[in-house]
């Protein structure tokens, strides 16, 4: 059994200048992101490539309409290397573009177009969030068959991985929280997963306790706290990312990806609303397993007894943060409990594998129903 991998070599610097100049970015690159950050950060590092802004194309998750119309303008230059400098929306379309993209990259994700990468990947994320930069996983709505998929070959590892914490500067409190609650659900969904290693419950268990120890200093003293953890945070995703890229993400993800995909919820925000209530049915499932370990490690963080209703508990801590909505609340209608639920079986198995414990349509369905 494999008890870890690590693709991407990591770097860290301080500034964009600084990565800039040690990549020797220019004009064999194609620089995609969006309009604020290249003129914060990247118009003043004085760099000469070519540039792609995303929001050209559409704002909001990737779509494939997005990813194919990217695709058909990448192909007009001549490059070496694709530099992703965004968040998880702009890393996972990059992904995609690095490889030899079909006329429509919905056959990537559907297995009708077999992955070929022929670009070099510089991931450079701007959240604390999806880990995205070390992962070979790429999340997009398909339009035409209404369904939130991943794809998750080799092909879609980053070559390298570039944290610049400065780049977190002008991210909103907002955005902060929902990126970084995606990274803290990633840890400890992954160390749950029946795909966890010694080596990857490192992982794991290292970015939950940077998380929560942040959130408690936040919680505490406001919002500008936050501008104190942005390398901490920074770091804290990418382990994140390390081990669910290892270990896998479960239920959590694979029931969200139903509101992501049919009201555009950001996924971070959309995988909050399910975190704890799936936690509790895996609790109520098989408490004396590995949820034990978890259970406790919440606990300790939250100050209150693991045999309480820590779940219950870690919401309202986390409601201090970021307030949890019903369901309904997005536009959902009480018919689409029966319908998400059988999408969620019949798109999502990739993640459904990596539960703590096997969830039957009966207990998906009661997740859903009892967040509506």
């Amino acid at each position: 059994m494999q008890g870890l991998r690590l693709v991407p070599r990591v770097f860290m610097f301080d500034t964009f200048k600084e990565f800039a100049d040690d990549f020797k970015i220019g004009k064999r690159d194609l620089l995609i992101t969006n309009e604020e950050l290249y003129g914060a950060f990247a118009g003043p590092a004085g760099i000469e490539t070519n540039v792609m802004y995303r929001g050209k194309y559409g704002a909001g998750e990737p779509t494939d309409a997005m990813i194919d119309a990217m695709a058909k303008d990448v192909k007009k230059y001549d490059i070496d290397r694709i530099i992703a400098f965004g968040g998880g929306a702009v890393i996972d379309i990059c992904k995609i573009l690095a490889l030899d993209v079909p006329e429509k990259s919905v056959d990537l994700f559907t297995g009708k177009a077999a992955p070929k990468k022929i670009r070099q990947l510089i991931a450079v994320p701007t959240t604390c969030g999806t880990g995205s930069e070390v992962t070979n996983v790429a999340i997009a709505e398909l339009i035409e068959l209404n369904v939130k998929k991943g794809l998750a070959v080799d092909e879609l590892y980053a070559d390298f991985a570039v944290l610049i914490p400065e780049t977190m500067n002008g991210l909103k409190h907002k955005f902060f929280i929902t990126s970084s609650i995606d990274a803290l659900i990633h840890a400890i969904e992954s160390f749950l997963s029946p795909k966890a290693t010694p080596f990857t419950e490192i992982f794991s268990l290292r970015a939950i306790e940077i998380i929560m120890a942040g959130y408690k200093e936040i919680a505490e003293k406001g919002e500008d706290e936050r501008f104190k953890h942005l390398k901490e945070f920074m770091i804290a995703s990418t382990y994140a990312g390390i081990a669910f890229g290892n270990a896998g993400c479960a239920a959590v993800h694979a029931l969200s990806y139903s509101i992501g995909g049919a009201f555009h919820v950001p996924h971070g925000e959309a995988n909050y609303q399910f975190f704890t209530e799936v936690f509790k049915m895996y609790k109520r499932k098989k408490p004396e397993g590995k949820i034990k370990e978890a259970t406790k490690l919440f606990a300790g963080f939250l100050g209150c007894s693991p045999e309480s209703d820590v779940y219950g508990e870690l919401e309202t801590f986390l409601n201090k943060l970021i307030t949890k909505k019903q369901l309904r609340e997005y536009g959902m209608a009480e018919r689409q409990i029966d319908e998400f639920t059988d999408l969620t079986i019949a798109n999502q198995q990739r993640l459904l594998g990596n539960n703590y414990v096997f969830l039957d349509r009966g207990e998906i369905r009661e997740i859903f129903a009892n967040l509506y």
